[in-house]
């Protein structure tokens, strides 16, 4: 039979996903010093069982001082592998494609957890042994009244942050993951760097947009070179700032040229967050999809795949997506923790019901097949008693 749209297999350089869904990374600031436990394993290993096609270990810091929380991930040291390592492996053996995104939150850094009050670090938080750390961006400009003014990174600094990404890459090479993401998003780091109104800078890293884009595109350049060329990379960014004067939608059209120029085979187009949360400053309304027409835009200018994210429920909007050529990958976070088995049970509602329960995994479906065949009887005779 004729496949949806949103479960024909998407080949990505040397590595197949069995479907165009994937998990959105979403940070659960409850690692200690960056090693990811048994939460992270069972957190992520469900979605695979659940069907996803790509599932993203969240934003995971190459640097300590680039945590957003005390409780990120990181992969700053090679302790911190063999535990992401044990998550890769149970996410490829249950069908999906491992995948991680790689970050440094820079000027949004040293952060409270947001249920702890997702501001800047308190005397009280310091008190309970969460005490602040320096924090650096593109330059020394703080995200808001009240929070840590960064070291504006100089060229020694540059070198040390591009170092920091190629070995974190190296090592989520060797745990076993199949898709890398750089995060450019979100007014972390690179972010900073990229939009007009937190980097003020007047060296070649600054200026106008090929200057804002140049670090950036160096610590892309840098991660290509140390992942395998078999295996897909990726990079999210807020396609908009939703801010007077801000990046802007031909700007992001722009940067996903150029990082498809540099070997980037998918754009993961999200927006906002330069100031405040990382959903904070949108263009759009928040609407079913409303980021979809972001993804749209880059696919048809840039000429390069894209993930569209951002309030996508139901299998019909997903598969419509894919269908009409908005994305090539639908990314879904809050929705699949609601319902980490989102991906199967939209693959009966597209028109799969022939393949009875064979989309899910062995030890659930024949027993899921079982009570099915229960529950058609049991119906059947209350409908012709009644």
């Amino acid at each position: 039979m004729t496949l949806p749209p949103l479960f024909t297999p998407i080949a990505l350089r040397g590595v197949t996903a069995r479907n165009r869904i994937a998990l959105s990374p979403m940070c659960q600031y409850c690692a200690t010093d960056g090693l990811a436990d048994d939460w992270h394993l069972v957190h992520l290993g469900k979605f695979a069982q659940g069907g996803a096609g790509i599932v993203f270990v969240e934003a995971t810091a190459v640097e300590a001082r680039g945590r957003i929380t005390y409780g990120d991930l990181g992969l700053w040291s090679d302790a911190h592998a063999g535990p992401l390592a044990r998550i890769a492996r149970f996410l490829a053996a249950h069908g999906a494609l491992p995948a991680i995104q790689l970050a440094h939150a820079g000027r949004k850094a040293s952060m409270q957890r947001p249920w702890q009050g997702n501001g800047a670090l308190t005397e009280a938080d310091q008190a309970g042994g969460e005490r602040a750390w320096p924090v650096v961006a593109a330059s020394a400009v703080p995200l808001d009244e009240g929070w840590l003014v960064p070291e504006a990174l100089d060229a020694p600094g540059l070198a040390t942050v591009r170092a920091a990404w190629r070995d974190a890459t190296l090592r989520a090479a060797a745990a076993g993951f199949a898709v890398l993401e750089v995060h450019s998003a979100h007014g972390y780091l690179l972010h900073s760097f990229l939009s007009p109104l937190a980097n003020r800078r007047n060296d070649a890293y600054g200026g106008d947009l090929a200057g804002r884009m140049r670090f950036p595109l160096e610590v892309v350049e840098t991660v290509r070179a140390a992942w395998p060329a078999d295996r897909p990379l990726f990079v999210r960014i807020s396609s908009v700032d939703g801010l007077d004067g801000g990046w802007t939608l031909e700007d992001s059209v722009a940067y996903a040229r150029e990082l498809k120029a540099r070997g980037v085979d998918v754009v993961d187009c999200s927006s906002g967050g330069l100031a405040g949360s990382a959903t904070a400053g949108r263009a759009a309304p928040r609407g079913l999809g409303f980021q979809v027409p972001y993804a749209a835009r880059i696919r048809a200018d840039a000429g390069i795949a894209t993930m569209a994210v951002g309030l996508i429920l139901e299998p019909a909007q997903a598969d419509a997506i894919v269908a009409s050529g908005q994305a090539d990958i639908v990314a879904i976070g809050r929705e699949l923790m609601n319902q980490p088995n989102w991906p199967v049970h939209a693959a009966r509602a597209l028109g799969l019901p022939d393949r009875g329960f064979g989309e899910w995994p062995q030890q659930y479906g024949w027993w899921l097949e079982r009570r099915e065949r229960q529950l058609d009887r049991i119906w059947s005779e209350s409908s012709a008693g009644g």
